[in-house]
């Protein structure tokens, strides 16, 4: 069973500046809610209570915002105002939250390594938060997954196509077709040109990884822009037949960015906020 989930959440937001300037880009708002609250929503509804988050410098309101107020609280006892925290009473309750600080800025490999002393010798989720991802007529993405691994038991990307020439903004895999949706990972490459992509399949912000993946990424020289990529250490393992690229059911949204942030807003404000689902 996987019961921990691990948030990198140590970066510095550099395509929302200046909002993120002193606001971490995990807490930015969509409606009423941060980013940061979505995913921990979407790791609790697939049976992982476990919550680990790497923060860095300038963070502290992550930890503030999973934790109870006991001033706000007390105001606004036994006012209409308390169904609004109704959601993130749930967290607090069903959930359990550990810290670690990523002092140095080193790609995404580096900070999942970051989160090893949090998460141990076992698998684990990854949700990069700004990627929103929600599905309307089934399970979250992540729980999707989960039920990819308890048979496979191996890592699990999941991906989506994008336009050809946007293949330079993510990791990029090329892979067998196994089932549906389901690709055996032979190929994998961070940020290609669109005329070097080995496909327009790219890897979105949640993974199921095995533990071995921390010794390789320990492993791993740094890449692109002197950073540790995480698709690298994948690569050692796809090198194994132990990665499997899943094409999820659902919408995702890149709010690291002001379009896709407006369009994740415009979406649950339309789809949760308006129903009264959004608390």
């Amino acid at each position: 069973m996987i019961k921990k989930c691990l948030f990198p959440a140590a970066g510095y937001g550099t395509r929302f500046l200046p909002a993120t300037k002193a606001m971490p880009k995990e807490m930015l708002p969509v409606v009423n809610k941060p980013l940061i609250q979505y995913g921990v929503e979407e790791a609790l509804d697939a049976g992982l209570s476990e919550i680990s988050i790497v923060t860095g410098r300038g963070k502290r309101a992550l930890e503030d915002h999973f934790d109870i107020s006991y001033e706000l609280e007390n105001q606004i006892k036994g006012t209409d105002k308390e169904k609004y925290l109704v959601g993130i009473r749930r967290l607090l309750d069903q959930c359990s939250f550990s810290y670690t600080r990523q002092t140095e800025m080193k790609g995404l490999g580096h900070a999942i390594l970051t989160g090893r002393s949090l998460i141990g010798d076992e698998p684990f989720a990854v949700v990069l938060a700004d990627d929103l991802c929600v599905n309307l007529e089934g399970d979250g993405v992540l729980t999707q997954m989960v039920k990819l691994y308890n048979q496979y038991r191996c890592t699990i990307v999941a991906i989506q196509e994008v336009d050809p020439q946007e293949t330079n903004k993510y990791g990029v895999i090329a892979g067998d077709l196994i089932g549906d949706d389901l690709y055996r990972v032979r190929n994998m490459v961070e940020k290609p040109a669109p005329e070097d992509a080995p496909s327009n399949l790219a890897i979105i912000g949640r993974y199921i990884l095995t533990p071995d993946i921390f010794d390789l990424i320990k492993q791993t020289e740094p890449g692109k822009g002197g950073e540790i990529q995480i698709t690298d250490a994948l690569m050692k393992q796809a090198q194994n037949g132990c990665v499997i690229a899943y094409k999820f059911k659902g919408k995702r949204f890149d709010c690291g960015g002001a379009e896709g942030y407006i369009e994740a807003t415009n979406f649950c404000f339309e789809n949760f906020y308006k129903t009264g689902k959004a608390y």
